[in-house]
């Protein structure tokens, strides 16, 4: 692919001292104009297939599925402001010139202008090493705004030297690759890996594929059948990975996983905002982003959290033996022979009977609501062979279904549930729940599991760790007639998990039952596992995922967000957080260092928790200091943002004495960290990045949070530029270190 010969663009300035940069501003034009026309014809074809009517039903057929496709490009070619050209590649004596960029464009002549990312072509841009060049002689970067050329940057494979990264107006800061050292090579950052790095946060994740590095190409562009497991430590960039992976899995099998659909699963809905930019980025929008509980039927509430205890019970594997007991147990006989009047006569089912027909249905339905058609047909047979003549089984049931002693009956022989009710049911009676347990649960578990029954399911609030329960329910319930739509459990072609190392095994369960083929990625950290189903490694997590083939395990043991200062500080805790874990290497050697500051005198405060003393900061000085912390933040940082991240037991306190201290600041919500400043509890603060942490009473974060210690490595871990540590009670000893104070 040649250089088209042409000038720099009137009016565009040259400033660079790189020889190459009015010639790549010239290329960057040309991409920019075949954008434009694409976008245009892109346009002008969803305007035509929208317009065209009548003809066959093959014709509108092939019109819709002509209007999806041009409507599924127009998406991707509108890339708003984000770059577009990533950079070039010169495989060695082909005199071939590839340009590597957000989606694949050519020119009127069908020449290819730009290659698209995750095209095979581009591999080598992401993977060349000093050590395997994969056949090129150089590999260039460009840093851009929009459509202008700021800086090009040049790593020459072989025995030449790096020309450097020089820069048209002095925004990113100079620097260079030495020759063909391979950035995982010798973990050399390059220029627009470090810009991009140190860019202000937004409140909303970013895609990185202008800067993906080696280790993590190597996870994007994993085969796609079977379960790849991605252990990252904190920056190491697992989450926009494992979403780069999704787009270029779509890519690379359009067919059949456009069709079969792609899952991603996110802790809760605040990471869901959190990322939700990534894949329309990279013009993948029709993938499906949830938490767990939007995967059940709309009608179900969910909010709010159990109590640790119940939420562990409701989370362990026996649950799915208790929930298929209690499907089992609303399949009873009669309690007495019914009797029911018909015509001039009486009609008998016996109680022997009615076992009978239970027995025999149970037998030969594998979901529970499809077996209440059958009951039906058994039961009415029986009726109508205990009649003195021969009566037609549907001219009885044609008389009797409305009768309220029939309908009775039938409730109670196999009733038709909802997974609603079924749970609402067994969680309102003791009875109930016994009977399920069985020896599976003892009495105490038995007591926290039981709460009052709701006199409508539709009523209950359910909590979040309720809905992997329901789900198990709904599994084994199957459709209700006339409700099939309602009641389908939706499969996927590949499933992306993040945080999965929090997920309990019957949150496993649920996912599991939803990969269509178990082609999944799976993407955590252990030393971050800090829910009540925390797992001590991977082997756990994959018990309760598909096991048609082997799963592959990765390790990212790269980390770019944090800088060497900010991770020295996370690094005292990683020891007692996840034994024997090895932090990960930072690219970023030099930060600014983390402050600890003390604010106040410990004093004693309410009555004792926990059957020990319990000690409560001046929270009047917390608050004093943290407004004060914040305001200096807010300058160090400047567009940049701040999360001030708290112990869940003080946020709501800490929410209003910084509101009577007029800091504006806002909360966690569905459109993500957008304000400059955000009050975070710290179980909420996993998987987000900001430019600056504030983590305030590192000790309550340890005492009160079921992994303390791995909490308070979650928070230490979120920032970008700086860190801060707010205490008025004693620290952690693995922060009380003289060395750190401020």
């Amino acid at each position: 692919m040649a250089d088209p010969a042409c000038q720099a663009p009137p009016g565009y300035a040259l400033t660079s001292r790189h020889p190459d940069l009015a010639a790549e501003q010239a290329y960057f034009d040309l991409a920019h104009a075949c954008l434009d026309t694409a976008r245009e014809r892109a346009s002008m074809a969803t305007s035509v297939f929208r317009t065209g009517r009548g003809g066959t039903t093959q014709a509108r057929f092939e019109r819709e599925a002509m209007l999806e496709a041009a409507l599924a490009r127009l998406t991707k070619l509108n890339i708003g402001d984000r770059s577009l050209v990533f950079g070039r590649i010169d495989p060695a004596g082909t005199g071939e010139r590839f340009y590597i960029g957000r989606v694949g464009l050519w020119d009127v002549d069908h020449e290819p202008i730009l290659v698209d990312w995750r095209a095979p072509v581009a591999e080598p841009f992401y993977r060349a090493t000093g050590r395997a060049p994969l056949g090129l002689e150089r590999r260039r970067h460009f840093a851009s705004r929009g459509s202008t050329l700021l800086g090009i940057e040049d790593e020459l494979f072989g025995d030449t030297a790096a020309i450097g990264l020089d820069l048209a107006d002095g925004d990113f800061d100079a620097g260079g690759a030495s020759p063909g050292d391979g950035r995982l090579d010798s973990q050399t950052p390059s220029s627009a890996l470090i810009a991009s790095l140190e860019a202000a946060r937004t409140g909303r994740l970013g895609d990185i594929v202008a800067t993906i590095q080696g280790e993590q190409d190597k996870v994007i562009r994993a085969d796609l059948p079977g379960v790849v497991v991605v252990q990252g430590g904190p920056g190491t960039g697992k989450t926009v990975v494992a979403l780069h992976r999704a787009a270029y899995l779509l890519y690379t099998h359009r067919f059949p996983l456009e069709s079969q659909g792609v899952l991603v699963v996110g802790p809760n809905r605040l990471f869901l905002a959190y990322i939700e930019q990534v894949l329309p980025s990279l013009g993948e929008a029709g993938v499906e982003q949830a938490v767990l509980a939007d995967l059940l039927s709309p009608a179900v509430r969910v909010a709010g959290l159990d109590h640790e205890s119940v939420g562990r019970i409701k989370g362990d594997p026996r649950m799915a033996g208790v929930v298929r007991r209690a499907v089992r147990d609303r399949r009873r006989r009669l309690r007495h022979d019914l009797i029911v009047g018909y015509e001039l006569q009486r009609l008998r089912l016996t109680v022997e009977q009615s076992e009978k027909i239970v027995a025999d249905v149970a037998r030969r339905v594998r979901k529970h609501n499809a077996g209440r058609r059958l009951v039906e047909e058994s039961f009415y047979a029986a009726l109508a062979a205990s009649a003195r003549q021969s009566v037609d089984p549907a001219e009885v049931r044609e008389s009797l279904s409305d009768q309220i002693e029939v309908r009775e009956a039938l409730e109670w022989m196999w009733p038709v549930l909802t997974p609603a009710h079924l749970v609402n049911d067994l969680y309102g009676s003791k009875a109930l729940l016994r009977s399920a347990a069985g020896n599976r649960l003892s009495d105490d578990e038995i007591e926290r599991l039981h709460r009052p029954r709701a006199q409508h399911a539709a009523e209950v609030t359910w909590s979040f760790q309720d809905v992997p329960v329901l789900d198990e329910a709904r599994a084994l319930l199957g459709y209700r007639a006339g409700h099939r739509e309602e009641d389908a459990v939706l499969t996927y072609g590949h499933i992306v998990v993040d945080e999965a190392q929090d997920l309990s095994p019957m949150e496993l369960r649920m996912i599991a039952r939803r990969s269509l083929n178990g082609s999944m990625t799976v993407v955590g950290d252990i030393a971050q596992a800090t829910g009540s189903w925390a797992h001590d490694g991977w082997e756990s997590v994959l018990e309760g995922l598909p096991d048609r083939r082997p799963p592959r395990q990765v390790e990212l043991t790269i980390g770019y967000r944090i800088p060497a200062p900010a991770m020295a500080l996370a690094n005292r805790v990683l020891p007692y957080a996840a034994p024997g874990a090895a932090p990960p290497s930072t690219v970023r050697t030099s930060g600014d260092e983390p402050r600890i500051v003390a604010c106040g005198a410990a004093a004693e405060i309410g009555a004792p928790a926990a059957g020990r003393g319990r000690r409560l900061g001046d929270l009047a000085a917390v608050a004093d200091t943290l407004a004060e912390v914040i305001a200096t933040e807010r300058i160090q940082v400047g567009e940049g943002n701040v999360a001030v991240i708290v112990p869940d037991s003080l946020h709501e306190t800490l929410r209003t004495e910084l509101q009577a201290r007029s800091v504006t600041f806002g909360g966690p919500g569905r459109s993500g960290l957008e304000q400059p400043v955000t009050l975070v509890p710290v179980r909420l603060v996993k998987g987000l990045e900001v430019d600056a942490a504030v983590v305030v009473e590192p000790a309550r974060i340890v005492a009160e949070e079921c992994q303390g210690i791995r909490s308070l490595y979650v928070a230490l871990t979120r920032a970008t530029r700086r860190v801060t540590v707010v205490h008025a009670e004693p620290l952690p000893e693995v922060l009380a270190q003289p060395s750190a104070a401020a």
